[in-house]
């Protein structure tokens, strides 16, 4: 695999910095770094490439800024400190980016936001809005809300559901070391960085250690396994230091840095496998013929005057099956109109689904980004 052309080819990049990183281990925010990663994400929207930063830190700032010395256990005072410490952090990176032009955008998620199709479709939909305008999301993880059951845990989690959401290219997680180790190089000597391997290595899991600090809840194991998430989607993952100069200017030139974790498959069809195999559908809509070779030998979305009936009840982001008129299924993905808006939009143009609805969310019934045939 040409590594170079690989990392200097990713055009839609998600980039994850760690709590210690940015809080100087918990000494508050680093302005001088937070300004160099600013600048380097400036340089590439200029060159037409997308980012999306998911920053760590609100907790460990709002530690600070709350003179506490240690990261509490109770989730009340974790809730607490997220929204004291995520003032600074948003304000931090809004101020540096304005410096470059640049305007930044907020977006808080939970488990919930990409668990529930519709508002995934949603929050898909808001980034790479975003992204197109060339606005910078700044993700973290709705600490002051979310639960015990429902928190990702990390921001490496929470970085890789990102990238699975608009489909990255590449995950950068920024830390305070050099990459993945062979074992602990505080213990070993002669410890030798992994430079790049498949993301299912075995040699990973074992090397990856847990967290040794107290303000992150991560480690380099949430890492390798934050990888292997991103690879569900064909994203390749950089695992590196955020210390290096001009680290991420490098690496998206080609250099090789830290650990470089490579999927296996290409991001839309380890979507579609996703699409065909994970989720159960909701509804049925049957096609005409046109429709189905449409769909079969064009490889098009679906717009709703291929549609003839509808079976079911189902929402905005649900899956339902595409069948023909003998009901053998063609397709199934991720629908843009509940089932009372498609029944009602059924064999219309796509022109006319605002005069039939008095709105329009999408042009497509299903978009082609989200559909899989089966047949």
């Amino acid at each position: 695999m040409d590594t170079k052309l690989l990392l200097s080819k990713s055009q839609r990049v998600v980039i994850k910095i760690g709590s210690a990183l940015i809080t100087r281990d918990g000494h508050g925010l680093d302005e001088e770094a937070v300004q160099s990663w600013t600048r380097q994400i400036a340089e590439l929207t200029a060159k037409n490439k997308q980012c999306v930063l998911v920053s760590s830190g609100a907790v460990a700032e709002g530690m600070v800024r709350l003179g506490w010395k240690k990261r509490p256990h109770a989730l009340h005072e974790l809730q607490a400190a997220a929204s004291v410490g995520q003032m600074g952090l948003v304000g931090c990176y809004e101020d540096r980016f304005k410096k470059h032009g640049l305007h930044t955008a907020q977006v808080l998620l939970s488990h919930d936001d990409l668990a529930d199709r519709r508002r995934y479709l949603n929050a898909r939909s808001t980034l790479t809005t975003l992204l197109d305008l060339k606005v910078i999301p700044i993700v973290n993880e709705n600490d002051t809300v979310a639960t015990e059951e429902i928190r990702f845990g990390d921001n490496d989690s929470l970085a890789a559901m990102v990238a699975n959401l608009i489909e990255a290219d590449l995950l950068i997680l920024l830390t305070d070391r050099d990459g993945v180790f062979d074992s602990d190089p505080k213990i070993n000597a002669d410890a030798q960085l992994i430079e790049y391997a498949h993301v299912d290595d075995d040699r990973l899991l074992s090397a990856a250690g847990p967290s040794s600090g107290t303000l992150g809840r991560g480690g380099m194991i949430t890492k390798v396994q934050a990888a292997r998430t991103a690879a569900r989607s064909g994203t390749h993952t950089v695992i590196m230091s955020g210390q290096v100069e001009n680290g991420l200017l490098r690496l998206l030139a080609g250099e090789q840095l830290g650990t470089l974790l490579t999927a296996s498959e290409g991001a839309l069809s380890a979507r579609k496998q996703w699409l065909a195999g994970r989720l159960i559908p909701k509804g049925v809509i049957v096609l005409d013929e046109g429709a189905v070779k449409v769909l079969k030998d064009k490889g098009r979305s679906l717009l709703p005057v291929g549609v003839t009936a509808v079976q079911g009840e189902f929402r905005r982001g649900d899956l339902v099956k595409c069948v023909d008129h003998n009901w053998q299924e063609i397709a199934r993905g991720l629908i843009n109109y509940s089932s009372v808006e498609t029944i009602k939009i059924k064999g219309c143009s796509s022109k006319k689904i605002e005069q039939e609805l008095g709105y329009i969310d999408e042009p497509e019934l299903i978009h082609r980004d989200n559909l899989v045939v089966t047949a």
